[in-house]
């Protein structure tokens, strides 16, 4: 069994192929989704973050109105870039969001990756500490970000407040009750995948990850989950990890399915630099007729060691095609391979 859920990018622009035209298109389309995605029996609701770009950015308003016209869907990110956020403001507004939601909340956190503009987070505030590398600081602010999500006062009270304050330090409020056990770290390589389970954050693997092995992408990337159940239980963790990996998938079961996906029917794996010198390798999409889908993705040893897949979707095509996408995983591929 595996939980399933889409995620996606969130894009958006004025051309004539695209069902969101606008901000606005795309982020009531992703409510609207979500709640289609719950009653076809989806999981998860996943959003990228992405900053200076036509693409989904500030998550919180979007999840809580998500979690709002939802009952029983998961609701996350995949991931937000901690280089760009104030821990604190961010404990609150995630609180916020979880509490709308009945604690549904499944937050993807990271270090960050390129983004649309040359150190996109100075114009944000923020600046690396002396000595630390912008990796760093994103990493130092997702500490900071767990600890305030403890709920410990911290803040010396005002001894004559508007209102009367609670014995003691004060906490960020509202405070979610169980927030802080979900919380995933998106890593890319296999160092930040047991950082994260030291730390106690679920992880998230995407379709692309460092190269650190020259293995096909699925296989260095089971190698990667491995290693973080490893780190998991040595930490001594009382709760039992979670894992997602993210993938591109689609069953070609209708004539538009195949004019849209079909020439992904061979993809492989990429390799490539998404920083100057990192070499990453990026996985391939899957798209085939469901039988020989079926027998392509039993051979995916990351998505056999993960308990979660995403499904990246589609999201400029519209809500109804997506739902269509999901659907024809659920109903034509998952059963055949045990997963539902």
């Amino acid at each position: 069994m595996k939980e399933i859920g889409f995620l996606s990018f969130g894009h958006w622009s004025d051309h004539p192929a695209y069902n969101t035209r606008t901000a606005g298109d795309t982020l009531l389309q992703s409510i609207d989704l979500a709640v289609a995605a719950e009653e076809i029996g989806i999981d998860g609701a996943y959003f990228r973050v992405h900053h200076f770009a036509r693409q989904l950015a500030s998550p919180f308003p979007l999840l809580s109105a998500i979690g709002a016209k939802t009952s029983k869907i998961e609701i996350g990110t995949g991931v937000i870039d901690m280089r760009y956020e104030n821990p604190l403001y961010m404990a609150e507004d995630a609180g916020a969001a979880d509490l709308i939601s009945g604690g549904r909340l499944q937050l993807g956190i990271s270090r960050g990756s390129p983004e649309q503009v040359i150190d996109g987070w100075r114009y944000f505030g923020y600046e690396p500490a002396e000595g630390e590398t912008d990796a760093d600081m994103g990493r130092t602010k997702a500490l900071e970000f767990l600890d305030k999500l403890n709920g410990d006062g911290f803040a010396e009270p005002n001894p004559y407040p508007m209102f009367p304050n609670p014995p003691g330090l004060l906490r960020l409020e509202p405070y979610s009750e169980g927030l802080r056990e979900r919380i995933w770290w998106g890593a890319g390589s296999n160092a930040t995948a047991i950082w994260a389970a030291e730390n106690g954050m679920y992880l998230q693997s995407s379709t692309l990850k460092n190269d650190e092995s020259g293995k096909p992408f699925h296989i260095q990337q089971a190698e990667q989950i491995r290693l973080y159940k490893e780190a998991w239980k040595k930490a001594g963790h009382a709760r039992e990890p979670r894992v997602s990996v993210s993938r591109s998938i689609f069953a070609l079961v209708n004539d538009e399915d195949k004019y849209l996906f079909g020439q992904q029917a061979n993809s492989s794996d990429k390799i490539g630099y998404i920083e100057a010198n990192k070499r990453a390798i990026f996985g391939k999409s899957y798209a085939a007729e469901p039988d020989q889908l079926i027998k392509e993705l039993a051979q995916d040893e990351a998505i056999q060691e993960a308990d979660t897949l995403l499904l990246t979707i589609p999201n400029t095509l519209g809500v109804d095609y997506n739902v269509h996408v999901l659907s024809s995983i659920l109903k034509h591929v998952a059963p055949g391979l045990g997963w539902r």
